[in-house]
């Protein structure tokens, strides 16, 4: 009873804003269904499943608001925790910065949710993970892993006619290799909305390999490196530079986005002309929502396009003291790129480092975007066109926005976590020590 359909959220919502006595009232009920399991040296460690609903319902008089929630949805509840809604917005402070609800809107329909995921029983999760234990064991390495598939609803209500309702379905599977003396490691991290596009073996094999490849690595001097960046390890650094593309941060000179003397670099090239980055709700690789959480339509939107700045993100507050139309944030992007594998860039590589993925990224100045974190779980050194001999792990301290502007090649996107993003080549990459880490 997790999950809902919309016409029996409907009726909730509906039935929870007729109780209201406030000047506004919204209410947002959401639920999910989820199965797990966890693996840890080659063998179930956990499994389970789990359900849950809430109701959370917000009031205001004025500019004051409250919130509250429950997870009982019988009439003396509804009641109960809409009047302790109403008791909290009495004792708040206004908010200076509140917005009026919106009214009714129309989104298009959204393409989140796969019957195929939503039947995924725990005997299905079994049997992929047993498929990805068996490559490990065969291998003699040892493997901890984690799959796990969803099925969601999310629906919103208020007083003054709005409705949206969402549902999706998601699966994530990730895994870590080693060998017996815990000095090779191999990562692999993988997301879809159906289940049946994951293939937790071929996953594994690629984990493996590196783990039995990356063992004996030898210390290189840090330094500038020609770098070879697997999706993976692109992600972690472009989800730091997609946070950015706030406009009041930028306005209010809090952002690498903040022009020097005020204003923002909107409409600025600054990154490489190969740099097209996008979101669109309707991406059948990488579906999304198609409302935010107020409710706002969500289209097909560019952020970057051929390295010009083409859109920042506006709250409604901040459009409206700006005089401009709301413009959400991405939930998803998606970034351009070329018809390469890794293997392709590798081949054309004279010397290089090849990154598997990037751990513990953490920023250290907001202004340019300069980011330190580790490699992980498989680098190894590049030359000639082939992969020469493993190499211990970095730290890096670099800026996405200087790696933009030192791109070389990029390969094929393909989907990791909630972007779409292809390997990368970039020249001058900064590594600053080395790390003992596998």
């Amino acid at each position: 009873m997790a999950v809902l359909s919309k016409e029996e959220a409907q009726i909730i919502l509906t039935k929870a804003l007729q109780l209201s006595k406030a000047d506004e009232c919204e209410a947002m009920l959401s639920g999910s269904i989820e199965g797990n399991i966890r693996s840890a040296r080659n063998s179930v460690s956990t499994a389970g499943e789990k359900d849950k609903m809430t109701l959370s319902v917000s009031v205001t008089y004025g500019k004051k608001t409250g919130y509250a929630t429950t997870n009982e949805f019988d009439d003396s509840s509804l009641e109960r925790v809409m009047r302790r809604a109403e008791e909290l917005a009495m004792l708040s402070p206004e908010n200076p910065e509140y917005m009026p609800l919106l009214g009714p809107q129309t989104y298009k329909e959204a393409i989140t949710f796969s019957p195929t995921t939503a039947s995924v029983a725990s005997a299905d999760r079994a049997e992929a993970v047993a498929q990805s234990l068996k490559i490990t064991k065969a291998a003699n390495l040892e493997a901890a892993g984690f799959l796990n598939n969803t099925t969601s609803f999310v629906a919103k209500q208020n007083s003054k006619g709005l409705f949206a309702y969402n549902k999706e379905t998601d699966v994530s599977f990730s895994v870590t290799a080693r060998n017996q003396e815990g000095t090779g490691s191999g990562h692999v991290s993988q997301s879809f909305h159906d289940f049946s596009k994951l293939d937790t073996a071929a996953q594994t094999k690629i984990a493996a390999h590196k783990a039995m490849t990356s063992a004996g690595a030898q210390a290189v001097e840090p330094g500038r490196y020609t770098v070879i960046l697997e999706p993976l390890a692109a992600s972690g650094l472009i989800r730091f530079l997609m946070n950015g593309f706030d406009a009041r941060s930028a306005d209010e000179g809090r952002s690498f986005m903040s022009k020097k003397g005020g204003g923002t670099r909107l409409g600025e090239q600054l990154f490489n002309e190969k740099v097209t980055i996008y979101s669109d709700p309707l991406n059948s690789e990488l579906p999304s929502p198609t409302w935010n959480s107020d409710g706002i339509p969500l289209d097909k939107n560019t952020w970057v396009k051929n390295g010009i700045v083409e859109s920042l993100s506006y709250s409604r507050y901040w459009a409206d003291k700006k005089g401009v139309k709301p413009q959400p944030a991405a939930a998803a992007i998606i970034m351009e790129g070329g018809d390469g594998s890794v293997e392709d860039l590798i081949k054309e590589t004279q010397k290089g480092i090849l990154v598997t993925r990037f751990w513990y990224t953490r920023m250290v100045d907001p202004q340019t975007l300069t980011l330190t974190g580790l490699t992980r779980d498989g680098t190894f050194y590049i030359e000639n066109g082939r992969i020469k001999f493993p190499v211990k792990n970095f730290r890096f301290n670099e800026s996405p926005i200087i790696m933009l502007n030192n791109l070389e090649v990029l390969g094929k996107p393909v989907r990791s976590g909630n972007m779409i993003i292809p390997p990368m080549k970039i020249r001058d990459f900064t590594f600053t020590s080395l790390s003992d880490a596998v």
